[in-house]
């Protein structure tokens, strides 16, 4: 096996318009390298879990992470429990008759911890009331008690009946009973009355997406409105909920950072009286699927890029449109992946950038963690503030954040006056805890 190059090289820039959003750029690149330098220093996240400046710090953990040994003990050997203001776990599934059911009941809460996977370092006990996730979230809860949980519901893959149930008032109520009834008041089917009550500290609604196919789903015009009321719901509901126990119920909305098309199917003013913010997911800009290499998640957009029109993103034209639909930057959090987009076939000249390749590479939506021991060379943008990494002898080619990028967006949003960051997905980043440190590293300025 080849070895990997260690040199970091910046791309060469020829002379262009746009110069101030060039320097903003190019001034974010250079605070960014200081991250490893402040982490030295000391500057880290406080064992609360809230970051300065009262910044979210969102980690999505999967349901299935657990069948490839990233269990919940995982997010404190690797800091992330101590760092983040909260996790979101994915997902709850939606049934075909539109109520919020389990998609993985053992991994959710049957499953037996043994004690060398438990956060408490204590096994689970034949016939406990709950076990599964849903306990070790719980006892991650108690080992941090500034730490949220949040249920995610719904996902690429479960966001099929979102159109339908959503399409009526009936429909909307009996999905946000039964969500309420399980993840807020702990009524489990088949476990004792209130056995998860105290999980989970809010609901997080993933459809995706409104008036969009997403994973080939239905969908129609009548989401548009239809996404803003059952937010609204939602949001009675919790209410609701809240005033008995005196408490505040988070709800939030995962939703798509494209201004051409998904974004703009949304009533994003409307529904961000309901979200407490909302997640948008400023990744994916450019994959596999497309037949020439770009960046999935540049902070800046790059005036050189060889996409058409609408087909060039960029975090900060992501947030601009929120913006200018009336969203409030304080209800905007940006989503960060720890994952890679590859692409193989991708001809051995210059650095691999815009290059036309074959198609998705195998390691095609690696986590950091794998895609920093592939060999290549890695490449610095200071225009766009992004990575990536080059391997001729391969052809293969990955587009994906690293501290420096990952600190670059924290300083951002603290600039830009948002509410914080989410990531996907807390198993993608490395034994250290790289990537959300120098997340939480930047928010704390």
């Amino acid at each position: 096996m080849r070895e990997s190059t260690t040199g970091t090289t910046a791309r060469p820039r020829p002379g262009r318009g746009r110069r101030r959003l060039a320097g903003i750029a190019a001034a974010g690149a250079l605070l960014a390298a200081s991250a490893p330098a402040a982490q030295a220093a000391g500057v880290t996240a406080d064992h609360r879990g809230t970051p300065g400046g009262g910044k979210v710090a969102i980690g999505f953990f999967t349901q299935w992470g657990i069948y490839s040994g990233f269990f919940e003990k995982n997010l404190i050997a690797d800091g992330a429990a101590a760092r983040l203001t909260e996790i979101n776990y994915a997902f709850s599934s939606v049934s075909a008759d539109g109520q919020c059911v389990s998609g993985d009941s053992w991994a959710d809460y049957q499953r037996p911890f043994a004690a060398t996977e438990a956060v408490s370092g204590v096994a689970d006990a034949p016939g406990q009331a709950l076990a599964g996730n849903f306990n070790q979230l719980r006892e991650l809860k108690a080992a941090y008690p500034g730490l949220k949980i949040v249920i995610s519901v719904g996902g690429w893959s479960w966001s099929s009946h979102f159109s339908a149930l959503a399409a009526t008032e009936a429909g909307r109520q009996k999905f946000v009973r039964s969500c309420v009834a399980q993840y807020i008041d702990g009524d489990i089917p088949g476990l004792p009355a209130g056995a998860a009550k105290g999980v989970f500290d809010g609901i997080d609604l993933d459809w995706e997406y409104p008036n969009e196919p997403g994973d080939n789903n239905p969908y129609g015009p009548q989401d548009t409105a239809d996404f803003t009321a059952l937010l609204q719901d939602l949001r009675g509901a919790l209410d609701t909920a809240g005033e008995a126990s005196h408490r505040h119920y988070l709800l939030t909305a995962d939703t798509s950072p494209n201004q051409y098309a998904a974004a703009r199917q949304l009533q994003l003013k409307n529904a961000s009286r309901s979200v407490d913010w909302y997640n948008a997911m400023t990744l994916d800009f450019h994959g596999g699927w497309d037949s020439t290499t770009d960046f999935a998640a540049n902070l800046f957009p790059d005036p050189n890029d060889p996409q058409p029109a609408d087909a060039r993103f960029s975090v900060a034209q992501s947030v601009a449109y929120y913006e200018s639909q009336g969203v409030p930057a304080s209800k905007i959090a940006l989503e960060l992946p720890y994952y890679a987009h590859a692409w193989t076939g991708v001809g051995a000249t210059g650095d691999g950038l815009y290059q036309s390749a074959t198609g998705p590479a195998a390691s095609d939506q690696a986590g950091y963690k794998t895609v920093v021991t592939e060999p290549g060379t890695v490449h610095f943008d200071p225009v766009t503030a992004s990575v990536w990494k080059y391997d001729p002898a391969s052809q293969t080619f990955w587009t994906y954040d690293d501290p420096r990028t990952v600190f670059a967006k924290g300083l951002y949003i603290d600039l830009k006056g948002l509410r914080g960051a989410s990531v996907w997905s807390l198993d993608g980043d490395d034994a250290n805890g790289s990537l959300t440190a120098a997340l939480a590293t930047a928010l704390r300025r």
